[in-house]
């Protein structure tokens, strides 16, 4: 659902990588492994793109066949799964802080795909909005 594919392209001074999913993706790395190990930050730094834009992110399509797929962790997938629920509602975070009772710092970071939330935060949320 959110495992995004990446393709890589190689030049004299290391590997871009890139997302046709998430076009806004620019990450590079000196070999293809470090491209992979930069992947996640990357697409995490992308997503919080799309918060600023108050956008949905998008849902992954499957890899083609010289595409790498990159698997994000619990915690991301569900920030995703919040952020796309609060647009598809409509919301403000402030309204998600005043139904969750949680102070805006507080609020801010659960959708804030740079700062690492607990998963029990994040579950609390997505059943305080029944998702």
């Amino acid at each position: 659902m959110y495992d995004f594919a990446i393709r890589f392209d190689q030049d004299a001074t290391g590997v871009a990588v890139f997302c046709r999913d998430l076009p806004q993706l620019n990450s590079f790395g000196d070999n293809r492994e470090h491209a992979i190990s930069e992947a996640v930050d990357a697409i995490e730094t992308t997503l919080s793109l799309y918060v600023d834009e108050r956008r949905s992110i998008p849902q992954a399509s499957s890899a083609l066949e010289n595409e790498h797929v990159v698997r994000l962790p619990a915690v991301t997938v569900a920030k995703i799964e919040l952020w796309n629920e609060i647009v598809k509602r409509d919301m403000r975070k402030a309204d998600l802080y005043r139904l969750l009772g949680v102070d805006h710092a507080q609020g801010d970071r659960l959708v804030d795909f740079l700062h690492v939330s607990e998963m029990e935060d994040l579950k609390a949320a997505l059943l305080a909005l029944k998702v």
